[in-house]
């Protein structure tokens, strides 16, 4: 069954009676089976949430996200016991060679710069040669090609001047709230999956907690970019409110396509996160991603 995404933007209280997750505001009361919840977002200071709901939701391997006052994701919450073999997934993702992980990542960047290229083919109507980009990345892309096909994607993606940056102008903002978004769906299905999200095939700040989401959500991304496009063709808001941020939760959602079935986004990332997780136990080679269009 597919997961629902919640965004709580009002003052709210949220609780949990008889596995229901309750959420009160002055206006009125709604209550979800908590086993049907796949996602939480609050983005409002004055929320208050009860310790019985953060534990049956983190039991049930929802995702709750805190956002900032710039109504970003700033925060994340996941199951640290979401597999029943955690130790020993943990000790092969710990022991995996330096060129199964170049590998990995050879195949990732490949699936992205593919995905670019079939994206902006759609946009522009013009060939372009992605397709050749992606068959030159190298094992751990130690030529960069994910840096070149970036610079080049970003200057054709928009009918305007754009430079993407984390704190650029917009629609930077509403990159980054997409990115967000599939960045905590992405970590839960890595979680799910026994995975530790610390631990990144590519991605190694220290400081990151979510460095393996970061590698596996890259092919991802054009989803996000497609959705800001059709919003930005749309919409004149230039800041985040309530409908656009509602629009790209939608992104979960997308219906996305392997070989002989077809999946949205939220099942997909779980597909692809189980075939990394065989790929660290030896007993495939190749990351499972979908096609995003079909």
């Amino acid at each position: 069954m597919l997961k629902k995404s919640i965004l709580i933007e009002n003052k709210s209280k949220v609780t949990a009676k008889n596995l229901q997750l309750q959420i009160a505001t002055n206006e009125r009361e709604a209550s979800i089976p908590i086993e049907d919840i796949g996602f939480v977002i609050i983005d409002n200071p004055e929320v208050y949430i009860s310790i019985t709901a953060f534990n049956l939701l983190v039991e049930n391997n929802a995702a709750l996200i805190i956002c900032n006052n710039s109504h970003l994701p700033n925060g994340m919450f996941l199951n640290l016991n979401s597999h029943h073999i955690q130790q020993e997934l943990f000790k092969y993702q710990l022991d995996a060679s330096a060129p199964l992980k170049k590998q990995l990542w050879q195949q990732t960047v490949t699936e992205k710069i593919k995905n670019q290229g079939i994206l902006l083919e759609k946009i522009t109507k013009n060939k372009n040669q992605f397709e050749f980009l992606a068959s030159k990345v190298l094992s751990g892309d130690t030529s960069n090609m994910e840096g070149v096909a970036a610079n080049f994607y970003w200057k054709s993606f928009f009918e305007f001047d754009f430079k993407r940056e984390r704190f650029g102008n917009y629609p930077n903002n509403f990159l980054n709230y997409g990115y967000a978004i599939l960045r905590a769906a992405t970590a839960r299905a890595l979680s799910g999956s026994g995975l530790l999200n610390t631990l990144g095939i590519h991605h190694k700040n220290k400081y990151n907690a979510f460095a393996l989401a970061d590698d596996i959500m890259e092919p991802f991304r054009p989803i996000v970019d497609e959705a800001v496009l059709e919003i930005i063709q749309h919409y004149d808001e230039q800041d985040l409110n309530t409908e656009i941020k509602s629009i790209l939760l939608e992104i979960l959602t997308r219906t996305v396509y392997f070989k002989n079935e077809k999946s949205p986004l939220m099942v997909a990332l779980q597909k692809t996160a189980s075939s990394l997780q065989q790929c660290y136990c030896g007993t495939r080679k190749k990351i499972k991603y979908p096609k995003l269009w079909n």
